[in-house]
């Protein structure tokens, strides 16, 4: 929301943020994003037979039930919070510059992950090889597209903003049919790609010559959300066989993203003369909140009920992100941005559904978030 505002971080194998099984691809970043894929379970070891004496151990029942109820819950609160995110870069930069609103982001986010790896004494990982590689997915999975939403958001709504996070998994199908050679495009997720870039001509209002839309913010939402694929398919390329955590993996990242920002930031912003209260708890909000605490609520669904069903969290991420813009922020919406964001939604759907019949396929790295 991932996108993640989705969301998406870098890990180490298992089964793919939203999707199927592969690399475990740790998702920091919230919206898809916002954006974002979902991070990957951890392998499901074999249950082992339990004798036929055996009876359940007293409370066993309930505590299957109270899980039962806690995950709609959680799933609820992880839609919310990266629907939001997009409100929240919206209020952020009202106060501070759009790369001191990702620098904050990434920095609050790491702060969440690398309390967490305290309190589970968990180690950041020592290779120098896998620094490199986490390097690089920290830019195309948080710096670079946080940075773009954040640009975007002063001069296009933040529904708009939220929509463009939704074409993250058809960006990530057209990209994989290239990089990924066991990806082959079948003729339900062509049909997918080529509805969901109707949908965003809807939004768009192409027929009126795109009358009313900044084409630069749009396209800047657009590369933001083009850049999570990109991310995905390295972090499989390079990082498929890393043996340590989701949390370790993403905490390195999120604070390696908050390195490559702190460099960055003082070079193109001037430092803030003030700190107003509401922008201040807005960053604050996108980070803490929207992609570390949402890693964690993530990765504990994925882990839980499976990538299949934690993956839908991407189609209600512009649902949320469209009506939070227009009953908070009071954002106006004509008729095509509801009716081009459920065609985008429908491709983004067809680009990830397979035949019934077909046997477990490979992770697509488009398979979004936030």
């Amino acid at each position: 929301m991932s996108t993640a505002a989705g969301a998406p971080t870098a890990s180490a194998p298992s089964t793919n943020p939203a999707n199927s099984p592969s690399p475990r691809t740790a998702i920091a970043a919230g919206p898809k994003i916002v954006g974002t894929a979902p991070p990957a379970p951890p392998a499901t070891p074999a249950t082992p037979a339990t004798p036929a004496s055996a009876a359940p151990g007293p409370g066993s029942g309930t505590a299957r039930r109270g899980r039962a109820l806690g995950w709609p819950i959680r799933f609820a609160a992880l839609c919310l919070v990266w629907g939001f995110s997009f409100l929240f870069i919206k209020v952020g930069t009202h106060g501070f510059a759009p790369l001191q609103v990702t620098l904050g982001r990434v920095a609050f986010g790491a702060l969440v992950l690398l309390t967490m790896l305290v309190i589970k004494r968990e180690r950041l990982p020592r290779s120098a090889r896998t620094w490199g590689h986490l390097a690089v997915a920290a830019f195309f999975l948080n710096a670079l597209p946080f940075s773009l939403f954040a640009y975007s958001e002063l001069t296009i709504p933040s529904t708009l903003a939220g929509i463009c996070n939704a074409t993250s998994p058809l960006w990530g199908m057209a990209l994989s049919v290239v990089a990924l050679s066991e990806d082959r495009p079948t003729r339900r997720r062509v049909a997918g790609l080529g509805i969901g870039f109707l949908g965003v001509l809807t939004v768009l209002g192409a027929w009126q010559g795109f009358a009313g839309t900044d084409l630069a913010g749009t396209a800047m939402a657009l590369g933001a959300s083009l850049s999570y694929p990109i991310g995905w398919i390295y972090v499989r390329r390079t990082l498929a066989g890393a043996p340590h955590s989701h949390l370790s993996m993403s905490g390195t990242q999120l604070l390696l993203a908050t390195v490559q920002l702190a460099v960055v930031t003082p070079l193109f912003t001037t430092a803030p003369t003030s700190y107003p209260l509401v922008p201040l708890l807005a960053v604050f909000a996108l980070g803490a909140l929207g992609t570390g605490f949402a890693f964690l609520l993530q990765y504990g669904l994925v882990a839980e009920i499976g990538p299949t069903t934690a993956q839908m969290v991407t189609y209600f991420i512009p649902v949320i992100a469209t009506a939070a813009g227009v009953a908070v922020l009071d954002e106006q919406l004509s008729w095509n941005t509801p009716v081009g964001a459920l065609i985008v939604l429908a491709g983004a759907a067809l680009t990830q559904s397979k035949p019934r019949s077909a046997g477990p396929s490979p992770a697509r790295p488009g398979a979004a978030t936030d």
